[in-house]
């Protein structure tokens, strides 16, 4: 394990919080059919679907809360607010943005099982999205006048890979793990393959966790019409369309993006799309009788070092067991976002854990990372799993730019 002192972070544990359901868009490659739908339409669209599909009336929503990471629309500043409203939540409903990179989405969620714990919400609306495709071309420190050609207009996208704090981008400080964890190029391949080959094989089982999207005007009394529309008249979008078959052979034939193990293929695919989850206070779910999909137990963010954030789910899974007293043997499921192979691949050895219990589903090597809807996408894939397996304890977990981890335990009730 690389970090050397005992995790600090933050934590809690919940008694009686309660993930009622969770959907998510396709994830739709990069200047794909989703590339001119703004994050705020997609986070719309997946806050309407949960609400339908865990039968809550919009008006017993008592605070949305959303992750962007983003700010890919003139309209940002109000992605909060409008996805609350355009799914029909009370005038009075407040609602806020969280922001922690590739953990946001998994922020998200435990910011709502404290709302609903300590807050007397009732019921959060938690919604993670993001349009990669519409990073802007950015240009910082022009309002006071620019010289002649001094004008530098750059690729937030591209820009954004790199922390200038250790000086490394996203990619080399997963080139870092591999050289520490001694991993090759062909074991980064073989693990990006079998990604490819779990999520190939899991079409069914994650097909029942994506709502379609297709061209849609969202109304609300008072206000302008949002909406959906397909870039190109592209048909309705229905599955991920990043998976695809990927043997070790065909990723073996791709260049090395950062000069070592990491290339195109085995590191996470760049995607759009959206996630949202209900949580709900166990009272609200005993009064109305609803039938959870699993309950939060515990969540952990914890700071690791920034030229190796992708180690980041080490210190946060073991907090994150620490906190509530178990061990990781004791854990049926893990989910760890695939942002780079090599990077996952370290977690692996640092943690001594059991490969056929993570990412058994495939992973975001093969189905893509929009990165505030992510972790929502963990936590509902790996709460789904073990309700679908008979299991009991699942993790999902992130490894986050700047140099930290974050880990949600979960439990499925029919278990307990």
């Amino acid at each position: 394990m690389t970090t050397s002192t005992k995790p600090r972070g933050v934590s809690a544990a919940w008694q009686d919080a309660w993930l009622l359901d969770g959907v998510r868009t396709p994830f739709v490659d990069y200047n794909g059919a989703l590339a001119q739908v703004s994050p705020t339409d997609l986070g719309i669209k997946t806050a309407r679907a949960v609400l339908d599909r865990a039968a809550v009336p919009a008006a017993d929503v008592g605070t949305v809360i959303t992750g962007n990471m983003t700010q890919s629309s003139f309209d940002a500043y109000m992605l909060p607010r409008h996805v609350g409203l355009y799914a029909g939540v009370p005038i009075e409903t407040p609602a806020h943005m969280v922001q922690r990179v590739c953990g946001t989405g998994i922020e998200v969620l435990m910011q709502g099982a404290d709302a609903v714990s300590h807050r007397d919400a009732g019921v959060a609306l938690c919604v993670g999205a993001e349009s990669m495709s519409r990073n802007p071309l950015a240009l910082y420190a022009h309002r006071d006048g620019a010289r002649m050609g001094s004008v530098a207009f750059k690729d937030f996208l591209w820009e954004s890979l790199l922390d200038p704090a250790p000086g490394r981008t996203m990619g080399q400080t997963a080139e870092a793990l591999a050289r520490e964890y001694q991993i090759t190029r062909a074991e980064v391949d073989a693990f990006a393959a079998r990604s490819f080959d779990r999520a190939l094989a899991a079409q069914e089982i994650l097909a029942d966790e994506i709502v379609p999207v297709e061209n849609e005007t969202f109304q609300r009394e008072g206000f302008a019409d949002r909406g959906i529309a397909l870039r190109h008249k592209s048909a309705q979008q229905v599955r991920d369309t990043h998976v695809r078959p990927s043997s070790a052979e065909a990723l073996a034939a791709l260049r090395p993006a950062f000069g070592g193990v990491q290339t195109a293929g085995n590191s996470s695919g760049i995607v759009d799309g959206a996630a949202a989850g209900l949580v709900c206070s166990g009272i609200y779910a005993r009064d109305h009788r609803a039938t959870p999909l699993a309950r939060l137990v515990a969540g952990v963010a914890v700071g690791c070092p920034p030229e190796v954030m992708g180690i980041g789910p080490v210190p946060a899974i073991c907090a994150v067991l620490e906190r509530v007293g178990l061990r990781l043997d004791e854990v049926d499921r893990i989910e760890i976002n695939e942002a780079f192979g090599a990077q996952v691949m370290a977690c692996v050895r640092a943690l001594g854990l059991d490969e056929e219990k993570l990412n058994v589903n495939g992973g975001a090597i093969a189905i893509g990372h929009p990165l505030a809807a992510t972790g929502i996408r963990l936590s509902v894939t790996v709460a789904r799993e073990l309700r679908r397996k008979g299991l009991r304890y699942g993790i999902a977990s992130a490894c986050i730019g700047g140099g930290q981890g974050i880990a949600l335990l979960l439990e499925n009730p029919d278990v307990v």
